[in-house]
C-alpha cells in the first residue's frame, strides 16, 4: 500500500509526458503558441519566485531583464544590417552561444543592480527595480543600433545541432509538417522542465533553507550566520538570469523584438503570476503562467462570442483589459480566502479526495467484517 502514491504519481507523469509530447501533432498553430508563450512565462514565474516567494525582495523590473535576453540574443546572433535609415549591429554568433550570452548577460545586469538589491527590501526595493523598466525604455527606443528603435529588430531563429527552428527547411514526421511553433515546442518543454528542476534543487538545498530564513526572519538568519545581503545579491541575480532565458524564449517565439511589450504591465503579470500561483512553490508559479498569459490569449480568440467583451480597437473593454479585470480579481481573491494561491488549492482538493477515498475504503472494509459468514454446508456424512 505504501507504494501505490508513488506509482499513482509516475503513472500521472507519465500521462502528461504523453499529452504534452503528443500536442504538436494535433493542435493548430495559434494553441501551439499560446502554449510557448506559457512556457516562457513559466521560466520567467520561476525567477521571480525564487526573488519575491522564497526570498520576500519584492521586485517591479523583472520585464527589463526579459528585455535584456531578448535584445542580447538578437544582437549577439544577427549579423549587421540595414533597417530603414538605420544601419543594425550584429555579432553573427552561432545561435546557442548567442542565447547562453544573452542569458549570462542578463546575470550581469543583475549583478549591477544587486548591491542595491543586497542593501533594499519591501517597497524601497520594489521602488529602485521599478526605475529599471524606465530606464530600459529609454534604451529600447534610441538605441537604435542595437534594438532598432520604435520597429524592433527581426528575431534570428536558432539553430542546434543541425536543426534549424523555423518553417524553413520543410520537416514532416508522421505525416505533419512540423513548422517553428512545432519544434519550439520540444525545445520549450526541455527548457522548463530544466529550469523547474535546478530552481527546485536550490530551495530544497541549504540556500533555499537560508532564503526562507531571510523571508521569514532577517534578523533570525543574521544571527544564525546567514550572509544576508550577499544571498539577496546572489538570488537578485538567479532571478535575472531566469528572466533573460525566459526573453530569449519570448523573441523565439515573437520573431521580433517589440519596445512596448517589456514595459511595466508585463512585470505586473509577472508578479500576478506568482501571487495566484503561491509564493514560494514552482508548480504554483507554473500554474499562475499558464492562468494570466492564457487567458488574454482566450479572450481574444473568442471575444465575439463572449459577452461585454469587444473586439480590439473597437471602443468597449477589449480582451486585454479584460484579462487584466479577471486575474486582477483573481489576486483580491487570493490574498482574501486562499493564501497559497492555486498551489494551496489544489493541495485540498488532492486531501479531499484522499479523504474520502480512505473513508470508503474503510467503510468497505467494514461491511465486510460486520456482514454474516454463511453456514457451512453439512457433508452427506453429518446427514446421514
Amino acid at each position: 500500500m505504501s507504494d501505490r502514491p508513488s506509482l499513482v504519481r509516475m503513472g500521472g507523469w507519465g500521462a502528461a509526458a504523453v499529452v504534452a509530447t503528443a500536442i504538436p501533432f494535433y493542435m493548430e498553430g495559434f494553441w501551439l503558441q499560446t502554449g510557448l508563450f506559457a512556457m516562457s512565462a513559466a521560466v520567467g514565474a520561476i525567477g521571480i519566485n525564487l526573488l519575491t516567494g522564497s526570498t520576500g525582495q519584492l521586485s517591479m523590473g523583472h520585464a527589463f531583464f526579459l528585455a535584456v535576453g531578448a535584445y542580447a540574443y538578437v544582437y549577439f546572433a544577427a549579423d549587421p544590417g540595414q533597417s530603414g535609415q538605420h544601419a543594425l549591429g550584429g555579432l553573427g554568433l552561432p545561435t546557442p552561444l548567442a542565447a547562453v550570452l544573452a542569458v549570462l548577460t542578463a546575470g550581469v545586469a543583475g549583478g549591477l543592480f544587486s548591491p542595491i538589491a543586497g542593501r533594499l527590501k519591501g517597497a524601497y526595493l520594489g521602488i529602485a527595480t521599478l526605475a529599471l523598466i524606465f530606464l530600459g525604455q529609454h534604451l529600447l527606443f534610441n538605441a537604435e543600433p542595437v534594438t532598432g528603435g520604435y520597429n524592433g529588430r527581426a528575431v534570428p531563429p536558432l539553430e542546434l545541432f543541425g536543426l534549424v527552428f523555423a518553417d524553413s527547411p520543410a520537416l514532416v514526421l508522421f505525416d505533419v509538417p512540423f513548422g517553428s511553433l512545432e519544434r519550439l515546442w520540444f525545445l520549450g518543454l526541455a527548457v522548463v522542465l530544466g529550469a523547474a528542476a535546478f530552481a527546485r534543487g536550490v530551495l530544497r538545498g541549504r540556500p533555499g533553507r537560508a532564503m526562507n530564513t531571510i523571508r521569514d526572519h532577517e534578523i533570525a538568519a543574521g544571527v544564525m550566520g546567514v550572509p544576508v545581503a550577499r544571498y539577496r545579491a546572489g538570488v537578485f541575480v538567479l532571478s535575472s538570469m531566469y528572466g533573460g532565458l525566459a526573453g530569449v524564449m519570448l523573441a523565439l517565439v515573437f520573431q521580433r523584438t517589440v519596445p512596448d511589450y517589456f514595459s511595466v504591465l508585463l512585470s505586473l503579470d509577472y508578479l500576478a503570476m506568482i501571487v495566484i500561483g503561491g509564493l514560494g512553490s514552482i508548480g504554483g508559479a507554473i500554474a499562475g503562467a499558464v492562468f494570466v498569459s492564457v487567458l488574454p490569449q482566450l479572450l481574444t480568440r473568442y471575444s465575439d462570442s463572449l459577452p461585454l467583451i469587444a473586439e480590439p480597437g473597437s471602443g468597449g473593454v477589449s480582451p486585454a483589459e479584460a484579462a487584466r479585470i479577471l486575474y486582477g480579481a483573481a489576486v483580491v481573491t487570493v490574498v482574501l480566502f486562499l493564501p497559497g494561491g492555486l498551489r494551496e488549492l489544489f493541495l485540498r482538493l488532492r486531501t479531499a479526495i484522499r479523504g474520502r477515498a480512505a473513508l470508503l475504503t474503510r467503510t468497505t472494509r467494514m461491511r465486510r467484517s460486520s456482514a454474516p459468514s454463511p453456514s457451512p454446508t453439512p457433508s452427506p456424512d453429518t446427514r446421514s
